[in-house]
């Protein structure tokens, strides 16, 4: 029976991820890793070939743990209801998920995106385009045309619930709980006159992550 890996490529992202959340992601080095996860260096190297590699895959794995919940919000019935349950996702998960959620903030540039190979930039827009596919899709169910409608959509799902978060990461004391509380409100009351959604659900806390 072979032994299982000490030190697994997701260990490795999980140090990564607590460099990046505690001291910003210019802390996140080979060695600084390697270090955090107590790894030998070649053990960050065997993984990943050098820094940029590291940073890529650190974003693309922080995509694919937002994305999966809120693309699964994007496709619920009703679709007035996937608004609410897409804008909720974001802050419940960011809540849920403090330090991806800070990853999620500082974004690909501060990651080093430029210096990316070419198959992580295409990785990253691949993911991109499913995303905006599947608002499309979302505004196309809601009978939403015109392009005011569309940026409509977009402010209440992505911008308002991503505003929110990173205002209160920037702030010592602020409650994400209740401003997420207050996003749902938002959302909610900007809805209610779109039919034939009457009388809607509280968000479901758990439909993100199913």
């Amino acid at each position: 029976m072979s032994r299982k890996p000490a030190h697994t490529a997701d260990s490795l992202l999980d140090a990564a991820a607590k460099l990046a959340a505690t001291d910003g992601a210019a802390a996140v080095t080979m060695s600084a890793v390697a270090s955090a996860a107590g790894a030998p260096s070649g053990s960050v190297y065997y993984r990943f070939p050098d820094r940029s590699a590291l940073l890529a895959a650190l974003w693309l794995r922080t995509l694919d743990r937002f994305q999966s919940g809120f693309l699964a919000a994007l496709r619920i019935d009703p679709p007035q209801q996937a608004v609410i349950q897409a804008a909720h996702h974001v802050t419940d998960w960011s809540l849920r998920n403090p330090t991806d959620a800070a990853v999620l903030l500082a974004g690909p540039d501060a990651l080093g995106s430029a210096q990316w190979r070419a198959e992580s930039h295409e990785a990253a827009a691949t993911r991109q385009r499913g995303l905006d596919d599947a608002v499309g899709e979302l505004a196309d169910r809601l009978g939403y045309r015109d392009r005011s409608d569309r940026e409509r959509l977009a402010l209440l799902i992505i911008d308002l619930p991503y505003a929110a978060v990173r205002r209160c990461a920037r702030a010592a004391n602020a409650d994400l709980a209740h401003t997420a509380e207050a996003v749902d409100r938002i959302v909610r009351d900007a809805m209610a006159g779109a039919p034939p959604a009457q009388h809607l659900p509280e968000p479901d806390a758990d439909a993100g992550r199913r």
